[in-house]
């Protein structure tokens, strides 16, 4: 494998990648990578693939529509019922990219406090779409409570 094209993961191969299908694999890497703060891990450009990653250690795959792994009508906004959670450890950076960018906020910035077990944990969190359509959720953690 030539530099230009990459090297695996630097905290390996998560247990689980999702790969998007989407239209336009420049398009999509410009907002993972330069909105999202991923960076190509490695690519395939003849094949209109790129395995991104965070230096936090979470993982996408991009793939450019080719029609072999669609198992159903593919329309817009693509990724209906599925939304991407990925923990980053600043929102508020993150949300100043969005604005700097104008890229639409779906929904947040919000704090949320969710049940687990016998606790509570907070999240400081912001919803955004990739320029197919998939919903993503960038989340903070802002810490743990006990119930009531």
């Amino acid at each position: 494998m030539t530099s230009s094209l990459g090297r695996p993961p630097r905290h390996g191969f998560a247990r689980l990648v999702p790969e998007l299908l989407v239209e336009d694999l420049g398009a999509s890497l410009a907002f993972w990578r330069d909105i999202l703060g991923f960076v190509i891990a490695y690519q395939r450009p003849e094949e209109g693939f790129a395995y991104v990653e965070r230096p936090d250690g979470a993982q996408v795959m991009l793939c450019r529509r080719w029609g072999t792994w669609e198992t159903g009508a593919l329309e817009r906004p693509f990724g209906r019922g599925v939304m991407f959670q990925i923990y980053i450890d600043d929102v508020a950076a993150l949300i100043a990219t969005l604005r700097s960018a104008g890229w639409p906020i779906v929904e947040g910035p919000r704090e949320s406090w969710r049940r687990y077990g016998d606790r509570e944990g907070g999240m400081r969190e912001v919803f955004v779409q990739d320029p197919d359509g998939y919903l993503i959720m960038m989340a903070e953690h802002i810490g743990e409570r006990p119930l009531g």
